[in-house]
């Protein structure tokens, strides 16, 4: 367990992607089998315990501390994990009474059998043989928010440099896989075959775009590319294969791979083909594209009621085809692939897939004016569903990760918002010691005539470091109120901070105050220069709802 928390608490300050990869190959060329699956499988998210839950921890170290001093202590803090490892007395660690430090399989393979009435003296146990790393790490381990940089994705990198692998190699063998993985490890380094993953629908990972940059077009010939909507929805990959049995097996993969198929058995139901079509999940109904937040709704839902299903009817519009009748058409350019799928999805008919339209345009200029008017270039009533152009050379295939020269997406310009910053509150990771997440407001007029703020987003990113530290010495000087881990700072007329916000759109919302949902807010600009009197008012937001 030591060598694995070592392993996180460098990943945690380690800022660079190549750092992060050679620290964790390291780790994985270093460390037997078990461990490192175990370790690669909680650096992935595959990983869960069932009983082990933060409302657990915190109960055990008041048992050991004042109930009073941890929660003074988790508000100055702000992480979990990080408290709780600080906290917990280390007398028995100290004293060596409670033997060595226990290894990861011996606690992950513990957690697996225990039931929930033997949770709590086991996690005593080992933090009180852990030192503050280990205790800290094994905290991250158990409640699955390790918050280190690392993703999925990068982690099977790392795993993939172990050998002559590439990371797609990983992700087609993934969902056939368990840890701790002795298999994958063994076929990465050589010594053994490819592990046989008998997955009658497997995922292949997503080819994705890099976004247009000045001078980007100068490099281009407009007729090497085709061009068709950026749908706002969330990306999946539709595949359906014959099992063992000769029954047709269906799945719904996210982007990143995850099986979302339980949340969404209305469009699970209506596929009928052999075959992997990668496209954007939408909500549709009588014809019509509905907005990101109707589909929220539905996302990461356990359970679906017969209610979310009629109200909110899930729909897939198609990209493009990766496989068909045991075909792998990821070789194939974009154009013939397009035609493949034409064909396809003009055979399955119904009502739940349909397939993204081409956009005409005969150079760059055209594809700009598309691109600022889809209701007048062929878009229609769904206009308010797109958010940009993709561009595809006609003659990519279809390549994992993000390589260059193929495809590029043009999104539509972000709206912008002067806003007034009411609320503050610390981060996770490397921010827990800053103030970093932030709710903003603009005016609006109050019952009894006069201005007030009304909060209508929040955003964490968007600003460099040094800003960040200048925010967060603004709202140590300037706390006017606390409610727990949250700082209420000064917002007058004339006293507070303005932030330019952009973010993607608005939608109503019936959970928050100002009736309003932001799409993807982030902070664009801090306006030092602006009074706050001078922020928005509600009523420019209200313009810019979306009419679905």
């Amino acid at each position: 367990m030591n060598r694995f928390a070592h392993l996180l608490d460098r990943l945690s300050y380690e800022p660079r992607r190549n750092g992060k990869l050679a620290l964790m190959a390291e780790y994985f060329r270093e460390v037997p089998d078990p461990a490192r699956g175990y370790a690669l499988a909680a650096l992935t998210g595959d990983m869960g315990f069932r009983y082990a839950k933060p409302a657990l921890i915190r109960a055990l170290v008041e048992e050991r501390t004042d109930p009073i001093l941890f929660r003074m202590s988790y508000d100055y803090v702000g992480d979990l994990s990080e408290t709780v490892a600080l906290l917990w007395p280390a007398l028995a660690a100290r004293a060596g009474e409670h033997g060595t430090a226990p290894t990861l399989p011996e606690i992950v393979e513990a957690l697996h059998v225990a039931g929930r009435s033997e949770i709590p003296s086991l996690l005593s146990n080992w933090l009180d043989r852990l030192d503050e790393t280990g205790r800290w790490a094994l905290l991250k381990l158990i409640t699955g928010s390790l918050r280190v940089g690392v993703s999925a994705r990068l982690a099977k990198t790392a795993v993939a440099e172990l050998g002559d692998l590439e990371p797609a190699d990983v992700e087609e063998i993934w969902h056939g896989l368990e840890a701790p993985y002795e298999e994958l490890f063994a076929w990465a380094e050589g010594r053994g075959e490819r592990p046989d993953v008998s997955d009658p629908v497997p995922f292949r990972p997503a080819m994705l775009s890099h976004a247009i940059e000045d001078g980007d077009f100068q490099k281009m010939e407009a007729g090497d590319f085709s061009a068709e909507w950026k749908w706002d929805g969330i990306r999946i990959q539709a595949v359906c294969g014959r099992d063992a049995h000769g029954a047709l097996a269906k799945r719904l993969y996210s982007r990143t791979g995850d099986d979302i198929s339980g949340a969404f058995p209305d469009l699970v139901e209506a596929l009928d083909f052999e075959g992997a079509i990668d496209g954007e999940l939408l909500v549709m109904r009588e014809g019509l594209v509905q907005s990101f937040n109707e589909l929220q709704q539905r996302l990461n839902r356990k359970n679906v009621t017969a209610r979310m299903l009629k109200d909110y009817p899930a729909h897939l519009r198609a990209y493009d085809l990766l496989s068909e009748d045991g075909e792998d058409l990821r070789p194939l350019p974009f154009a013939e692939r397009r035609t493949r799928l034409e064909a396809l999805v003009g055979r399955l008919g119904g009502d739940r897939v349909d397939l993204s339209p081409i956009v005409t345009f005969d150079g760059w200029e055209a594809l700009a004016a598309a691109r600022a008017d889809p209701a007048g270039h062929g878009a229609g009533e769904d206009a308010a569903a797109v958010e940009g152009v993709m561009i595809k050379r006609l003659d990519s295939p279809y390549l994992a990760g993000r390589p260059k020269g193929h495809w590029y997406k043009w999104k539509r310009d972000p709206h912008t918002v002067d806003a007034v910053l009411m609320y503050a509150q610390r981060g996770h990771g490397k921010r827990s010691s800053f103030y970093s997440d932030y709710t903003f407001g603009v005016w609006r007029q109050g019952e009894g005539g006069a201005d007030e703020l009304v909060p209508v987003g929040k955003a964490y990113f968007g600003f460099t470091d040094e800003e960040l530290r200048r925010i967060d010495r603004f709202v140590r000087q300037n706390t006017v109120n606390r409610f727990g881990p949250v700082r209420e700072v000064v917002h007058e007329l004339d006293q507070g901070l303005v932030l330019e916000v952009a973010f993607e759109g608005l939608a109503r919302s019936g959970r928050h105050k100002s009736g309003l949902a932001m799409r993807f807010p982030r902070v664009a600009r801090l306006r030092w220069d602006k009074p706050p009197r001078e922020a928005d008012r509600i009523e420019a937001l209200e313009a810019l709802v979306d009419p679905s």
